[in-house]
C-alpha cells in the first residue's frame, strides 16, 4: 500500500500551525527542491518517525496512541489511525518505506499527532460557536507541534498525552467512567439488557409493594450499573432493597429519590450504556475549554446539577471550601448564560431594580390586580431625574411600562434578592444573590429564576470570598446583610466565577448523570458532527 493511497487530510488548528511549519513544511519544501524521490533531502531533514526508512519505536507508540484516541473521548477516525496502522504494520513486515513514500508517512503521522494533541488540549471546537462564552486562556502557551517534537525527542510520548489533557480532576474521573461504560456497552450480556424498552408501568408509576412484569429486567440493569449487588434475586414485587437500589439510581440521575418508579425514572432506566458513553465523551470535550482552574480562587456553578462549588487552586490541586444548591434560570424562557467573569463587588441589603421585562410582564400586572401589593412588597418608583416616589398612580405605572420610570424594591425581608448580592459585571446583568423563598432549594429541579442565580448559603459564600480580608468575619457579614441599609463593598481581590454546563459528574467515586435541561449536549453533538463533515 502506498501512503498516497491512504492519506486523508487531518484537521490542524491555527495554534498547531505555529510549530508545524518548522517541523513539517520546511523539510517538505527542502525535499521538493532536491527533487521528488530524492532520499538525500529526507536524510538531511530531521525525522521524527523513521530511521533509515524504517519506523522507530516512537512511530509505533504514536500510532498506538491514535488508535486508542477513544480512551480520551476522541475519534480515532479523525486522525486516520486505522490507515496509518495498516501502513505501519505492512512496512514492518517488509523492507521499510520506499523513498517516495517515506516523506509522506512522516508528514501524515506528524499532522495526525499534532491535531490529536491540539484537540486533546484545546478541544475540537470553539465553545463560542455553541454559546459557551468562556474567556480564552491568555496564559496558556501550549503549542501542540512543539509539544509533539519535545515528546518524541525525549522519548516521552505516553507521558505527553497525560500532560496535554485537562488537569481538572473531573476529567480524569470521566476518563475512568468512559472506560467503564464502554466496556459495559461492548459486553454482549450487559448490552442485551438494553436491547428492548421496558414495558409500560401500571397506572404510569410503580409504588412500593406493587408488582410489575418488567421488574426483573430493571433489577438486572441496576446490578449492571452497580446500584444493586450482584446476588440480588429476581422478583416482580417492588419492595425492600430493590426500592433502595432505585433510590440510589435516582440520586445518581438527578431525580427526586422518592423510591417510586415514575415516568422520569423509567426514561433514565431505558438509557443504554452506549448512549452514556457518548454523553461522557461530550462532557470530556466541554472540560477541555471550561476554565475551572484558571485562577487561585474559583466559584463554579454547574447549571444541570444546580450546584455551586467554591474552591481554591494550589499547585494544580483543588481545595474545596463550600458546596451548595442553587436556583438557575428557567429552561423554558430565561436560561442562565454560560460564561466566566470576575466577582468584584458584594452588595449588602441590596435594592432590587426590577428589569423592564419583569416589570411589564409580572410586577405591574400584580399591582393592577392588587394595589396593596405595591406597599406590602416594599416597592417604590424612581423617576428619570432620580426622584424616589413612594406613592402609586396609574400615570406612573404607565411610565414604568413605557420605560420612562423604573420600579425597585427596597431592602428588607421580602426583597427578591434577599439580603446579599454578588456582582461580577457582564453584558447579561447576571449575578448571584440570596432569596427569601428558601423553600425552593428543597426542589429537585431548580430552574426557576429569570436568569440570575440564587444561592442557598450566602453567608458561606461571602466567607469564602472575604476569607483573606480580616475586617470581614462572619459576624460583620451578617450585620451588613441584616442592616436594611444598602451598601456596596469593592473586593480587594477579585474571584473568578464560571457558569458551566456538565451533565456528567463523579461524586464519591460514583458517576452521576443530569438532564440536558438547556439542550447544550445536543448542540455540542451537532457542532462536532458539522466539524467532522467540514474536515473530511
Amino acid at each position: 500500500m502506498s501512503c498516497r493511497d491512504y492519506f486523508l487530510p487531518t484537521r490542524i488548528r491555527p495554534r498547531a500551525m505555529r510549530g508545524l511549519c518548522f517541523m513539517l513544511i520546511i523539510p517538505f519544501c527542502l525535499f521538493l527542491l532536491a527533487g521528488t524521490g530524492s532520499a538525500t533531502a529526507l536524510a538531511g531533514a530531521e525525522s521524527l518517525w523513521l530511521n533509515d526508512g524504517r519506523p522507530t519505536a516512537e512511530a509505533l507508540q504514536a500510532v498506538a496512541i491514535l488508535e486508542a484516541a477513544a480512551e480520551e473521548g476522541l475519534s480515532p477516525q479523525q486522525y486516520n489511525a486505522a490507515a496509518l496502522g495498516l501502513v505501519l504494520h505492512a512496512t514492518q513486515a517488509g523492507e521499510g518505506f520506499p523513498p517516495e513514500d517515506a516523506m509522506r508517512f512522516e508528514a501524515d503521522l506528524t499532522t495526525a499527532m499534532t491535531g490529536y494533541f491540539s484537540d486533546l488540549h484545546f478541544g475540537q471546537i470553539d465553545p463560542r460557536r455553541i454559546q459557551e462564552n468562556f474567556t480564552a486562556r491568555a496564559l496558556d502557551s501550549f503549542d501542540p507541534a512543539a509539544h509533539l517534537h519535545w515528546a518524541v525527542m525525549q522519548k516521552r510520548l505516553p507521558e505527553a498525552v497525560l500532560e496535554a489533557a485537562p488537569r481538572f480532576p473531573l476529567y480524569v474521573e470521566l476518563r475512568r467512567a468512559l472506560a467503564q461504560y464502554r466496556e459495559m456497552a461492548a459486553d454482549p450480556v450487559f448490552s442485551e439488557l438494553w436491547r428492548t424498552q421496558l414495558p409500560p408501568l401500571p397506572d404510569r408509576k410503580l409504588e412500593i409493594g406493587e408488582s410489575y412484569v418488567g421488574l426483573g429486567l430493571i433489577i438486572l440493569r441496576l446490578i449492571a450499573l452497580g446500584d444493586l449487588p450482584g446476588d440480588t434475586p429476581l422478583t416482580e414485587r417492588f419492595e425492600g432493597h430493590i426500592v433502595r437500589g432505585i433510590m440510589d439510581f435516582q440520586i445518581r440521575h438527578g431525580l427526586d429519590p422518592d423510591g417510586v418508579i415514575g415516568q422520569l425514572t423509567l426514561a433514565q432506566l431505558n438509557v443504554s450504556p452506549s448512549a452514556r458513553v457518548r454523553q461522557i465523551e461530550l462532557n470530556m470535550e466541554r472540560l477541555r475549554w471550561t476554565p475551572f482552574l484558571h485562577a487561585p480562587r474559583m466559584i463554579a456553578v454547574n447549571i444541570p446539577e444546580h450546584v455551586l462549588e467554591a474552591y481554591e487552586v494550589r499547585n494544580g490541586e483543588i481545595q474545596m471550601h463550600t458546596v451548595m444548591r442553587v436556583i438557575i434560570g428557567s429552561a423554558l424562557d430565561t436560561r442562565t448564560p454560560l460564561f466566566d467573569g470576575q466577582l468584584r463587588f458584594i452588595e449588602f441589603s441590596p435594592y432590587w431594580n426590577v428589569p423592564l421585562s419583569i416589570a411589564r410582564s409580572e410586577v405591574v400586572p400584580k399591582i393592577l390586580r392588587d394595589p396593596g401589593y405595591f406597599a406590602s412588597q416594599g416597592f417604590e418608583l424612581v423617576a428619570a431625574d432620580g426622584r424616589v416616589i413612594t406613592t402609586l398612580s396609574m400615570e406612573d405605572l404607565d411610565a414604568v411600562r413605557q420605560g420612562r420610570m423604573r420600579i425597585r424594591q427596597r431592602p428588607g425581608p421580602k426583597n427578591a434578592l434577599g439580603d446579599i448580592k454578588f456582582i461580577f459585571p457582564n453584558k447579561d446583568s447576571i449575578f448571584l444573590h440570596h432569596t427569601p423563598s428558601t423553600r425552593l432549594f428543597d426542589k429537585q429541579r431548580r430552574d426557576l429564576s429569570h436568569g440570575c442565580i440564587r444561592v442557598e448559603d450566602p453567608v458561606g459564600l461571602a466567607k469564602f470570598v472575604l476569607q483573606y480580608d480580616p475586617v470581614w468575619g462572619e459576624e460583620r457579614i451578617r450585620e451588613a446583610m441584616s442592616s436594611g441599609a444598602s451598601s456596596t463593598l469593592r473586593l480587594r481581590e477579585s474571584v473568578q466565577v464560571v457558569l458551566a454546563y456538565n451533565t456528567v459528574q463523579v461524586r464519591d467515586g460514583r458517576v452521576h448523570f443530569f438532564a440536558d435541561i438547556y439542550g447544550q449536549d445536543k448542540v455540542l453533538e451537532q457542532a462536532l458532527r458539522r466539524s467532522v463533515r467540514t474536515s473530511s
